[in-house]
């Protein structure tokens, strides 16, 4: 009886030695900051590459080095399975990772706005038909004249949503969005884990510095790309310049616990990038605007001392 003990615990101890030595947004189990993730970057969605992509938005995930970017892409989908992206939840003291997946439904994201269909609940970028994939072209990036399997459903797009770029659910400053029941019982179905092509991706951003929160301040340059891994050439996109910035604590207590940066939220409007197709000839309207709020001066102005009195004003035609 104490022989398999010893034998089922070096077991164990084998598995645990199999798992990455640092941290992957794959992996839910174990992660757990004490700091909250920046804001997400505001980007332009990258064209669609072909028919059967779908697209992933970028998350951020955590690393020996802290938070990295990793770029939102398209990627070969799973015939018949729609992507729910995994998002940063406060729980248990910490922000604990819950990785995404491929299921028949989208399940819970926790309300984060990532845009490009994914606004917080649900997925309205588009639908499979059979065994095809048809592309909403009202928020989805596509070109018609080589993707043909499209729509275009413009009531799904909120102008009035305010998207702040809060990239967690719960704690100070996080969304506050609960499960629905369709979300839950999507959680309950059957799902694939994220694709060979999604591992690489996230292993990639996690070895270019430039993605680190700590050097590109919330502002990756690399933002999206065309396809996994490619953080070169024509299908990079970076991130859209902002008003605030990501500042990584400069003091933890007791070596674990850092300053939160949640108060580093931009409050822009909905930054979905949306491609409105025509309907006709098969071109493509851009129809992505960010609006940023308007920044203060980093002086204030100085109010003039002893003004002189304003100068009194007659119109040479007065009205009658």
């Amino acid at each position: 009886m104490r022989k398999s003990h010893v034998i089922g615990s070096l077991l164990v101890a084998v598995l645990l030695l199999a798992l990455p030595t640092t941290s992957s947004a794959q992996i839910s189990v174990g992660i757990s900051v004490h700091i909250g993730p920046p804001i997400l970057p505001v980007y332009v969605q990258p064209i669609c590459p072909g028919p059967g992509y779908l697209w992933t938005p970028g998350y951020w995930a955590y690393g020996d080095a802290g938070y990295y970017w990793v770029p939102g892409t398209w990627v070969v989908a799973p015939v018949g399975m729609l992507w729910t992206p995994g998002y940063w939840g406060w729980g248990g003291g910490g922000y604990l990772w819950h990785a995404g997946y491929w299921g028949p439904h989208i399940g819970f994201y926790g309300g984060i706005n990532y845009g490009f269909g994914y606004g917080g609940v649900g997925f309205v970028g588009g639908r499979w038909n059979g065994g095809v994939f048809a592309y909403n072209a009202a928020v989805m990036h596509v070109d018609t004249t080589v993707i043909h399997n499209t729509y275009v459903d413009r009531t799904v797009i909120n102008n009035t949503t305010i998207n702040n770029n809060v990239s967690y659910n719960g704690g100070k400053g996080g969304t506050t969005v609960q499960p629905t029941a369709e979300e839950r019982a999507a959680e309950h179905e059957q799902h694939v884990p994220a694709t060979a092509e999604q591992t690489q991706h996230e292993h990639a951003a996690s070895t270019n510095r430039a993605l680190l929160a700590s050097e590109n301040h919330g502002h990756p340059a690399i933002a999206a790309t065309s396809k996994p891994g490619e953080f070169t050439g024509h299908g990079v996109v970076a991130a859209k310049a902002a008003n605030t910035s990501f500042h990584p604590p400069t003091h933890t207590e007791s070596g674990t616990h850092g300053t939160n940066n949640n108060a580093n939220a931009i409050h822009a409007s909905n930054a979905n990038a949306a491609h409105v197709s025509n309907g006709n000839n098969g071109s493509n309207a851009h129809a992505n605007a960010v609006h940023e709020p308007t920044k203060s001066p980093s002086h204030p102005v100085k109010e003039a001392k002893n003004p002189p009195p304003p100068k009194e004003h007659k119109p040479e035609h007065p009205q009658k």
